[in-house]
């Protein structure tokens, strides 16, 4: 869910944070140039990604997963209120 308090600047940076972050300076650049050049279909692909599994089977999978590997940000984020 897209908080409304934001900017645009701030959903970028806080995305290219997390690029950066988890990928590299390096590998940031190649996913982004990817995307750029492949007319990428966020939807196909999450399809094809996820299968036939229900909401609640992602939901549940999305919630096992972060549980797993907490978010620790390099720097202090904007709370999302």
């Amino acid at each position: 869910m897209m908080n409304n308090n934001i900017t645009t600047a701030e959903l970028i940076d806080r995305g290219y944070g997390c690029l950066f972050e988890h990928l590299g300076t390096i590998e940031t650049e190649r996913f982004i140039s990817y995307i750029l050049s492949e007319r990428f279909d966020y939807t196909k692909w999450r399809r094809e990604y996820f299968g036939k599994a229900s909401i609640e089977e992602s939901s549940t999978a999305a919630a096992d997963y972060e549980k797993a590997h907490p978010f620790k940000p390099k720097k202090p984020q904007i709370p999302i209120e």
